[in-house]
């Protein structure tokens, strides 16, 4: 079993990551592979709705996008799919929004790919909209007939300055038990 993660953080090693590696310590340690990828600061461009992937039905899309094609291809190989975002203007980043919008219409055009797949969202934020944030990423996963854990409250971080997140002790105890309910969904799924 794999879960990839992808950070839609342009800051490496920021309140984000933090958050995601939280939930890969518990999945690791019960020995499902995890892999991070970074997204945010990457040149990405969102949909264009050119209809190509629909017409020609290779799980790709067709205007030069090549980082939202491997991101696609990641998506596709793994069992479970976490988002990371930051709070940006009471929404997701813009390299997450146009991962969701460009995986979304691929996986949807050629068969419903990410259908019965386990997702995830990640948030880190400073103060406000986060909850908005949090929907964004359900909706993608609701839409492609994904399966979303729960945890124990929402999946947000408080934080502002790298690192601060880690203060956030029920923010890490909510990554932890995410975690360990991800790991027991996909371990179901795959009896």
């Amino acid at each position: 079993m794999k879960v990839i993660a992808f950070n839609g953080s342009p800051r490496k090693g920021g309140n984000t990551q933090l958050l995601i590696e939280e939930v890969f310590k518990v999945l690791e340690s019960e020995n499902i592979e995890t892999e991070l990828f970074q997204l945010g600061g990457k040149l990405v461009h969102g949909c264009t709705a050119c209809m190509m992937c629909r017409k020609i039905q290779d799980k790709r899309c067709h205007i030069k996008n090549d980082v939202l094609n491997l991101a696609i291809e990641k998506m596709l190989e793994a069992d479970a799919i976490i988002l990371g975002s930051p709070v940006y203007f009471g929404d997701v980043s813009t390299e997450i929004k146009a991962l969701i919008d460009v995986a979304g219409y691929v996986t949807r055009a050629n068969g419903h790919l990410l259908a019965r797949k386990v997702g995830a969202g990640v948030v880190a934020v400073r103060r406000a909209g986060m909850l908005h944030t949090f929907d964004t990423i359900n909706n993608f996963f609701l839409i492609n007939q994904m399966i979303v854990p729960g945890s124990t409250y929402w999946n947000i971080g408080f934080g502002r300055e790298k690192g601060d997140v880690l203060n956030d002790e029920e923010g890490m105890k909510t990554m932890r038990d995410l975690g360990l309910n991800m790991a027991w969904l996909l371990k179901k799924l795959n009896q």
